[in-house]
């Protein structure tokens, strides 16, 4: 039996009483013709508020401008519009914010255009609001941690959540650092960031201060539990300090969310959230704070790690660099440090014999603890390698096996350095380079001069070692800078460029170094991601009236010659209280390179800043050894009584000839002096 025709009519009636979509039709003007009145949101509105408008007059909340704009390209180009998104508060509900999706479908026109349109109106408010918190998880999981910073961390939770989530949000750690466990009253937390200023005024940037007791932020403390808190009027917690809490109330803030920031039950602070919008704070909004909070307290506390290794790093590192540098008649120096990411570079300032300086730059690879301790490691190595005098290519040879014992097998190197020996006796600087920038010198009318300083290979990193040092003869007031990569920031992908940049900084060598190294940080811009020393140096030349040099023929008979030629020279210093010590030193040493030199034996005085220093200079390389003469034994005393006359005493080896030196301080004659007496009477008259 053929069924009864269904009536178009009764179809729309159907759709338009007992839809649960909002169904609209309008005219040409935007206006409601028809509407479903069961829909949601219109509800409770009467017929004649709505029939005969458009949806801003009985809808203010909707964003009308949006909205009329939809309904006019749909008017206009008689294409439907589907799933467009409207947000607005709910016109039977103003307390609620209302995401509906819209359709406009135009009514067709025999004359083109549309007269009307049909549109369906669909709440979806609760799968939107779903969404948005899924989008803001999503922007904390992005952009939260970004750095090892804890302020940065703490602002980019902020900027996540506001103004997408809460109106207002404020980040508290605890101010002696990260808890066990529940924490009672009292406990002072300093406010790291916030945002905005109207919501949370009189806890500033930086205040630290406890939460007044009772309150949500002590109790979150207590309990560790996350919790949503009305706020109104008579809330009883606001009486704890109604001061504190006013700007809360002035802010019409009526919702708050407080949780805990907390990594395997430790305690670092607390994340407050405030709505002063439509809105209150639901359960779900509780989970989206809660998985914030614990993202963000994870990276809080990997930049609290970072922060406290940093630390720990910068002082070691502080610690292991020289505590001050000495004052030297050969230099004037000035160092500049800055230890940003607690690497491994460092400086050095050595005295060597023969009023001599070697000025040593470094560079570790890597960063942290591990950086700095192999740092400390090498700066001692290179040290205790100097100060036994070798050339400066030798020198670097043994540091290099050093760096290789401490090493991994993985790594490319361990450091990069450069040294410069300068003498101010003969003004000669020897510099050499193991993978390091190359020295920038500054002559003393401001020009650069131009040195090659032939590259070597970075410390550790095996193969061939050949360290080939670079001689250049300087004049008394010429600038020496060493400096690592972190100084000159992006100029170091171009190292001619770099030096340039530098040289024209430190153009003005007369002027004060401290200045010239401050300017060397401002024009160069170094990164703040890398560490960074420069050390200037200026070189001096001793007085020649100071030197005194003699060259004697290797015979015994010029043993008494030397002590006559040594008091006369102490003489014309008015150092006589110094003779007998002096001819002492001097006997033993002409003495020693008779018996076991080649050629002509060289003796040089150096009077230097309270100081006198002797040297005697063979052909022989060969080194002597300090031993203990037995009680039968007739000679082998000399270098012990060298040792016991001097305040410091050495041989030094160049690739020529070799000498033995010996140092005295000019104060009181010393005490092992008529001890000595009998040896030195007894070596002078054998060989004289």
């Amino acid at each position: 039996m053929a069924s009864d025709p269904i009536d178009d009519a009764a179809v729309l009636n159907a759709l338009f009483g007992n839809s649960p979509q909002g169904l609209f039709v309008f005219d040409s003007q935007r206006k409601v013709m028809r509407y479903n009145p069961s829909g949601r949101g219109v509800w409770k509105l009467a017929p004649e508020d709505v029939i005969g408008h458009e949806i801003d007059e009985f809808a203010p909340g909707v964003d009308s401008a949006e909205l009329r704009s939809l309904m006019d390209e749909a008017l206009a180009g008689g294409v439907p519009l589907r799933g467009m998104l409207i947000r607005g508060k709910s016109p039977s509900d103003p307390d609620r914010t209302l995401a509906v999706e819209l359709s406009l479908f135009p009514l067709p026109h025999a004359g083109g255009g549309s007269p009307g349109l049909v549109g369906v109106i669909e709440d979806v408010t609760e799968r939107q609001a779903g969404v948005d918190r899924l989008a803001v998880l999503s922007k904390v999981h992005k952009t939260v941690g970004s750095t090892l910073d804890v302020r940065t961390t703490a602002d980019e939770l902020v900027r996540a959540l506001v103004p997408a989530f809460a109106d207002g949000a404020s980040v508290d750690l605890l101010d002696d650092g990260p808890a066990f466990g529940p924490l009672t009253s009292g406990v002072p937390l300093r406010r790291i960031s916030f945002a905005p200023a109207g919501i949370v005024t009189v806890r500033k940037e930086g205040d630290s201060r406890p939460f007044p007791y009772p309150t949500p932020h002590t109790q979150a403390l207590n309990d560790t539990e996350a919790r949503i808190v009305p706020v109104t009027p008579d809330a009883p917690w606001l009486a704890a300090d109604p001061e504190m809490f006013e700007p809360l109330l002035r802010a019409n803030v009526h919702s708050m969310i407080v949780v805990p920031l907390t990594v395997r039950d430790t305690v670092l602070g607390l994340v407050s959230l405030y709505r002063n919008r439509t809105d209150p704070f639901e359960e779900a909004d509780l989970d989206v704070a809660r998985q914030a909070a614990a993202t963000t307290a994870a990276h809080l506390e990997n930049a609290r790690s970072y922060r406290r290794e940093h630390m720990v790093a910068s002082t070691l590192q502080r610690k292991l660099q020289p505590s001050t540098t000495p004052r030297l008649s050969a230099v004037e120096t000035a160092h500049m440090y800055l230890p940003e990411s607690a690497g491994g570079d460092w400086y050095d300032v050595i005295p060597l014999s023969g009023t001599r300086v070697a000025l040593v730059v470094g560079d570790v690879a890597g960063h942290g603890i591990e950086a700095a301790a192999t740092m400390g490691q090498l700066r001692i190595a290179l040290r205790t390698l100097a100060l036994q005098d070798l050339e400066t290519d030798e020198l670097l040879t043994h540091l290099d096996e050093v760096a290789a014992q401490l090493g991994e097998p993985s790594e490319a190197h361990v450091a990069t350095c450069a040294v410069a020996v300068y003498n101010p006796v003969s003004r000669r600087c020897a510099m050499v380079r193991a993978g390091h920038p190359a020295p920038v010198i500054v002559d003393p009318k401001g020009s650069p001069i131009p040195v090659h300083v032939p590259l070597g290979p970075p410390l550790g990193a095996g193969g061939g070692r050949v360290f080939t040092p670079a001689l250049v003869d300087l004049p008394a007031g010429t600038l020496i800078a060493l400096y690592t990569n972190g100084l000159l920031g992006a100029r170091a992908q171009d190292p001619d460029a770099a030096r340039n940049a530098l040289a024209r900084t430190l153009a003005s060598p007369a002027r004060p170094l401290r200045e010239l190294s401050d300017d060397a940080v401002y024009r160069m811009a170094p990164s703040r991601d890398d560490d960074a020393v420069l050390l200037l140096a200026r070189t001096h030349t001793l007085a020649e009236e100071n030197v005194a040099d003699w060259t004697l023929p290797a015979e015994p008979s010029v043993v008494s010659t030397a002590r006559r030629l040594v008091d006369q020279q102490l003489a014309v210093w008015h150092l006589e209280g110094a003779a007998y010590t002096t001819g002492l030193i001097v006997s033993e040493l002409v003495t020693n390179a008779i018996r076991y030199g080649t050629g002509p034996i060289k003796l040089r005085l150096i009077h230097d800043s309270g100081r006198l220093l002797t040297e005697v200079t063979d052909a022989n390389s060969t080194s002597p050894h300090l031993r203990h003469a037995r009680e039968s034994d007739e000679g082998g005393r000399g270098l012990y009584i060298v040792m016991r006359l001097s305040t410091r005493w050495g041989v030094r080896h160049s690739h020529q000839d070799k000498t033995i030196w010996s140092e005295q301080g000019l104060g009181a004659e010393p005490d092992t002096q008529p001890a000595f007496e009998a040896f030195d009477v007894a070596e002078v008259d054998e060989l004289s």
